[in-house]
């Protein structure tokens, strides 16, 4: 038998009835009960279901402010239900039936998140004063979480930039999830902000008050990585002459973020695979194990299905981890964001480098828009850091950002304007040779600037050796020991040493 409703009489008020699901797998009795309440409730809808995967099915089909289940049935039992059931709907009220001998069950149902209980034969009037409480109780619950989202829409902003329909969706996932104390698995690009995210669920869930934890688990090496996460007692190892409590530790009570869980390897997925199936840690050299109690995020960049098929990540660490998931959309999928989110980084720039706030033309915000930001928001704020650093002026126009990061196109408008003012074009090997030297001495003014004028790191980063770098100063007539000492701070500062 499907979820079937026993509707109240007045249908024309059906637009605003509220809605409940009852769940025995003793039909006839459940009939009788559902009788029993819309005599005396006109207004509410009930759904009579015989087993707990109906009643989610009818839930997930229409959503119920009140659920009244027994408690012993086949295949699923109340107490899965009830567990199943305030995952996927934490404002409804679950009211719990007990026979007359499971009365400890049903306490024991309270502890697990259930609203009330009641025992068999049940006597109507505690039914009405029941079933008005619970449904008072979800208005209030629920009124709550709407206030809540528009709490958590404002303090967001901040650090999630935009309006566009992408970046609302992420917000209102990070608000229903944060409710929870599940594990969350985000997923994106490089740059998206998956740590900004995980930091938010955080600060809006139940252990806001408690540590939080980030570790970047590439950037750690493996055979530290586990000592780090579980630490270890004195004497496991050479140089271990005290004991270490590890992350999870210092994290209990709090929230531990592992970023690029992808990345790690099959023996640290072993051991965080027992710590999230017992919540417990064994630090490296102990024989004891100690109890922990941390909400874990993961993170990562990579596509986990596929590292799974290849033996790479384990399946069973897989689905502890994605019990609750949230996809972080890349640039490209909020185009409409760009403006805003430009301003707003620019602004922190300035802030950053105690410089005033440029103007940005708007043939420059079109050239944000149009490009493919392969690393997302992080790609971009280098792009504003940049901008405003070598901005001398009030404005940041396109002649700016081609001096900054498409030199090539200076000498081709140069060229244009030579032309139209009547001058005959350079040769083509001038001209190249003009763009080359253009781009030449940008880039390396660029490389100076941003390493402080330490020769070997520019080297490095530009791929060079130290000898070839350094003939490319003496040909161009760079003075290397101008750029020592100065910050990209005091680059943005004019020549009397007050911001611009």
């Amino acid at each position: 038998m499907t979820g079937s409703e026993m509707k109240s009489p007045q249908t024309s008020e059906e637009a605003i009835a509220i809605r409940m699901v009852i769940v025995d797998d003793e039909q006839d009795f459940a009939q009788g009960l559902a009788r029993l309440i819309t005599g005396n409730f006109p207004r509410i809808r009930v759904a009579v279901c015989t087993s707990g995967k109906q009643a989610l099915q009818e839930m997930a089909e229409r959503p119920a402010q009140l659920m009244i289940t027994d408690l012993r049935m086949p295949e699923m039992g109340g107490m899965h239900l009830l567990a199943e059931t305030l995952k996927h709907h934490p404002d409804i009220s679950v009211v719990v039936l007990s026979a007359y001998g499971t009365v400890e069950t049903a306490v024991q149902a309270l502890h697990n998140g259930a609203y009330d209980f009641l025992t068999k034969p049940i006597e109507p009037e505690h039914l009405f004063r029941v079933v008005e409480k619970g449904l008072e109780r979800s208005r209030l619950l629920r009124e709550n979480s709407r206030l809540q989202q528009v709490v958590i829409r404002q303090d967001t902003r901040e650090e999630l930039v935009g309006e566009g329909p992408a970046i609302q969706r992420l917000r209102s996932t990070i608000t229903t999830v944060a409710r929870s104390e599940y594990t969350v698995l985000i997923r994106g690009e490089s740059g998206t902000g998956k740590e900004v995210t995980a930091r938010l669920i955080h600060r809006f869930g139940p252990r806001a008050a408690k540590p939080f934890l980030a570790v970047d688990c590439p950037s750690i090496p493996e055979n530290l990585l586990e000592s780090e996460l579980f630490g270890y007692v004195k004497g496991a190892f050479t140089g271990a002459d005290r004991d270490h409590r590890g992350l999870f530790v210092a994290a209990d009570g709090g929230t531990i973020h592992l970023d690029e869980i992808g990345d790690i390897s099959p023996p640290i997925q072993a051991k965080l695979l027992r710590c999230l199936q017992h919540g417990e840690v064994r630090p490296i050299g102990s024989s004891q194990t100690c109890h922990v109690d941390v909400r874990v995020i993961a993170s990562t960049n990579r596509d986990l299905e596929a590292a799974m098929k290849s033996g790479l990540f384990r399946e069973d660490l897989f689905y502890r981890l994605n019990v609750l998931s949230i996809t972080i959309p890349p640039i490209r999928d909020r185009i409409e964001d760009i403006p805003l989110l430009a301003r707003h980084l620019l602004n922190c720039a300035c802030r950053e480098a105690g410089i005033s706030e440029p103007e940005m033309t708007p043939d420059v915000m079109q050239w944000l828009s149009n490009r493919p930001w392969p690393g997302n928001v992080r790609e971009l704020q280098n792009v504003i850091r940049r901008l405003s650093v070598f901005c001398n002026g009030e404005l940041i126009d396109m002649d700016l950002v081609r001096r900054v990061f498409n030199t090539s196109h200076m000498p081709q408008a140069q060229a244009t304007d030579e032309h139209r003012s009547g001058q005959p074009p350079a040769s083509y090997k001038d001209a190249k040779a003009t763009v080359v030297n253009a781009f030449t001495l940008n880039y390396v003014e660029q490389l100076l600037t941003a390493t402080g004028g330490n020769v070997s790191e520019a080297a490095r980063i530009a791929g060079l050796s130290r000898v070839a770098l350094q003939k490319i100063f003496a040909r161009l007539g760079i003075d290397v020991a101008s750029y020592r000492g100065h910050s990209t701070q005091a680059d943005a500062l004019n020549t009397n040493g007050k911001h611009r």
